[in-house]
């Protein structure tokens, strides 16, 4: 009698022993400032950061930037490289930075087997769902790895994101030979490329294939009013946009950042001005 008085005053304590249901996770608090996140996706728990900017209230509906980094990286190196943080603070939208398996993402060349369109697309549902993310105005943007894997988004998340900003990377690898690889629904697009960079010339090759699958037709745009900056434009059938920046003496670079390791502080451009200008005037259209 005594053993069985034990035994329930142990359950009793520990709660998740004994056949008592595990605790449920904390609930999430939607606030201004910055966060460490996680989700669970397909029994793997995954990491992300969120800033949310001073002001934010989760009664009002926000803009999303989901920001993905290079390989090797991680959310904070790109936070730290890109300044979003205060393009987010200026205008008032969220930043998420997750973290790719392994320093990567499972995108268009490289890296990893992981189901990162599965984990992005229920990021951006739960911050739908929790911090009142307006649905018609989600975006993402990256770099290198990111970049690859933006485009990958476009195409197997078309619905979710309204426009894609890829700095020095593209439209490439295996998946994209397929005719069909292109999105269902539209979803504009910005790229920055250097000429020096050793993919250009895939860059190029993918920006053709994106444009010919879309049916893009060039449009007349304003100059970048830089010598070493080529910009051209096209409005795609389904009315979605393409606009594309050629920094004549740049690499694998993102122009403008001041910090980190693919940094290019000396460009004539700051991609990320030009990206968010760019989501600014692409919400999500119908079709």
């Amino acid at each position: 009698m005594r053993r069985t008085f034990l035994i329930g005053v142990v359950c009793g304590l520990l709660l998740a022993g004994c056949g008592a249901e595990p605790a449920a996770p904390p609930v999430q608090r939607p606030a201004a400032g910055d966060h460490k996140l996680t989700l669970d996706v397909g029994g793997r728990e995954r990491t992300y950061l969120l800033h949310a900017p001073p002001g934010y209230r989760a009664d009002k509906p926000v803009p999303l930037v989901v920001a993905l980094h290079f390989y090797p990286g991680s959310g904070t190196a790109l936070r730290d490289m890109i300044a979003m943080d205060a393009k987010a603070d200026e205008h008032g939208f969220l930043v998420a930075y997750p973290d790719g398996v392994g320093g990567g993402f499972n995108a268009l060349v490289c890296c990893g087997a992981e189901d990162d369109v599965a984990f992005l697309r229920a990021l951006t549902e739960r911050l739908v769902t929790d911090w009142r993310v307006d649905p018609g105005r989600v975006y993402a943007t990256g770099i290198s790895n990111g970049a690859d894997m933006s485009f990958r988004l476009a195409v197997e998340a078309s619905g979710v994101f309204a426009a894609i900003g890829a700095v020095s990377g593209g439209f490439g690898g295996p998946r994209v030979e397929a005719a069909s690889y292109a999105p269902a629904k539209p979803v504009s697009v910005v790229t920055v490329i250097g000429a020096q960079d050793q993919y250009y010339d895939i860059f190029q090759a993918g920006l053709k294939k994106w444009r010919e699958r879309l049916r893009c037709e060039p449009v007349k745009t304003p100059p970048s009013g830089q010598q070493t900056v080529q910009r051209s434009g096209a409005r795609c059938a389904d009315g979605s946009d393409v606009e594309v920046y050629v920094v004549t003496d740049m690499g694998h670079s993102w122009p403008g950042a001041k910090q980190g390791q693919l940094a290019r502080p000396d460009a004539p451009i700051v991609a990320t001005d030009i990206i968010w200008d760019f989501f600014a005037a692409h919400p999500r259209r119908s079709g």
